[in-house]
């Protein structure tokens, strides 16, 4: 559904339509301001007597060509509280077929550029959907009108709530497309098409990787007809050489499991096991467009696990791009061999201020976390909190999770350096999660992200109606405005 804004003065507003203002919890106008005449205040009035309070929003025919809709805000309601009730007026609209409607910016008390531009922002992070391959697309339009005595927002606040639609929305787009179509060769494309943004992006195929000796990564992808990739994206938005804060992301754009077949049921999923390396394009490009005055780089490995005569086995051994070697006791714990090389890579060739990576990596973090929060690893006290506090403030919540030496032992290999699983038993996230850690030699500070149970929805959340979520973009946008501008 694309929603288009438009901003009135309180001069041209209409006389008939759809009309929203903002109430208190009980529905009480916060400020009249002559919004509604006199006799349509009496009437309103007295029919909200008779209704439930319980809903946020509700609707009333006020006569037979204007209709009025209340949307109730909580007292000290915060931005991101307005965004999320921007969410709920979206799916309002659409349930009650508005196709165009005012809303009276008047009817708040303060901050009135700032909370209609927050509101609107939520209601069009919920307005995603993914209908490229419907043979039938209805092209439906949703018009907002923000009314009011007020100043246009300032150009570069627009520019930041864009850049982040466009990331996030990005971010959704490639998470949601078949393994068919957005295979290792045509995601390597279109994160070259970034360019025009202002990125740098230098592609590592498959020759390349094994002149490196990325051997992890391309072992992984070695049963693919597909190309293996490694990607790096720059944003210089200094013009110092200082450090880069450098993001790196899990590219698996199909994964059967390998050898290590997953069970049939669901495996139409793993579509979205490129999702880490989504957020980091999707976060680069929402840097771009909004020209943040940071150093950033992402780095994205890309490669399909596929079964065939030339897959990696079970029991085979590599040897990474560290100089360490692993065992590959199960070709279904593929995202850690990609993440081994691209983190080593990134220290070695950046070394970045810090390293975060994202990684659909365990089904264990959904069994420990569900759907509410990722996994947070992290070698740094200080890296984790500012994302635990960033995440609070977005919605993109972040639980830390443990590592410690004892762990090691789960991973440790009789035939090599490391095993790429825990075969004992239990701790699945933690020791996928020490094994990467195995991989940043510098003692760089370094944050692992498992977002396997927040990337994708079938239900729906608070910014999103179902399928890709695009969780992270908001996240990491937040942190580096917050700690790093």
């Amino acid at each position: 559904m694309t929603v288009q804004v438009i901003y009135k003065n309180r001069a041209n507003l209409p006389n008939k339509g759809v009309f929203a203002i903002f109430t208190d919890e009980n529905f009480k106008i916060i400020k009249n301001n002559k919004l509604l005449p006199k006799n349509e205040i009496v009437f309103l009035t007295n029919i909200l007597k008779s209704k439930s309070k319980k809903k946020k929003i509700i609707s009333l025919d006020l006569s037979s060509g204007k209709t009025l809709v209340l949307i109730s805000v909580k007292k000290n309601n915060s931005l991101n509280d307005f965004e999320n009730l921007g969410s709920s007026f979206y799916d309002f609209i659409i349930s009650n077929g508005f196709k165009s409607l005012n809303i009276l910016t008047d009817s708040l008390n303060n901050n009135v550029t700032e909370i209609s531009s927050r509101f609107v922002h939520g209601l069009k992070l919920k307005s995603y959907e993914f209908v490229k391959y419907k043979s039938k697309k209805d092209k439906k339009y949703i018009t907002i009108n923000l009314v009011g005595n007020f100043s246009k927002p300032k150009a570069i606040d627009l520019l930041k709530l864009k850049a982040l639609e466009e990331g996030t929305f990005y971010t959704r787009d490639l998470v949601s497309e078949p393994g068919n179509i957005l295979h290792p060769d045509e995601y390597a494309k279109r994160i070259k098409s970034l360019k025009k943004y202002g990125l740098k992006i230098n592609i590592y195929d498959k020759n390349k990787l094994k002149k490196l000796g990325m051997n992890a990564l391309l072992g992984v992808g070695q049963g693919s007809i597909r190309g293996s990739f490694l990607v790096t994206i720059e944003w210089k938005g200094l013009k110092n050489n200082s450090k880069p804060l450098a993001f790196v992301g899990k590219g698996v754009c199909f994964d059967t499991g390998g050898y290590s077949l997953k069970p049939a049921k669901f495996m139409e999923d793993m579509t979205y096991d490129m999702a880490g390396s989504a957020v980091v394009v999707g976060l680069m490009k929402n840097l771009a467009i909004r020209k943040a005055k940071v150093n950033v780089v992402g780095v994205v490995g890309l490669v399909e696990n596929m079964v065939s005569g030339n897959a990696q086995r079970p029991g085979d051994i590599v040897k990474s791009y560290s100089g360490k070697t692993i065992e590959v006791l199960n070709t279904d714990a593929e995202g850690r061999l990609v993440l081994a090389d691209a983190l080593t890579f990134t220290e070695k060739k950046f070394k970045p201020k810090f390293i975060i990576d994202l990684a659909t990596l365990t089904g264990a973090i959904i069994v420990s976390l569900g759907s509410e929060y990722a996994g947070l690893f992290s070698n740094n006290d200080k890296l984790s909190k500012q994302l635990i506090q960033v995440g609070e403030k977005v919605e993109e919540k972040l639980w830390r999770m443990p590592l410690h030496k004892n762990f090691d032992k789960l991973i440790n290999s009789k035939n090599a350096d490391m095993q790429n699983i825990n075969y004992v038993g239990g701790a699945g996230s933690t020791t996928a999660a020490q094994f990467l850690q195995r991989f940043i030699l510098n003692k760089t500070p370094w944050a692992h992200l498992d977002i396997a149970g927040m990337a994708f929805s079938k239900y729906g959340g608070a910014l999103n109606s179902g399928g890709a979520t695009g969780y992270g973009v908001r996240l990491l946008n937040k942190l580096i405005e917050d700690c790093y501008e």
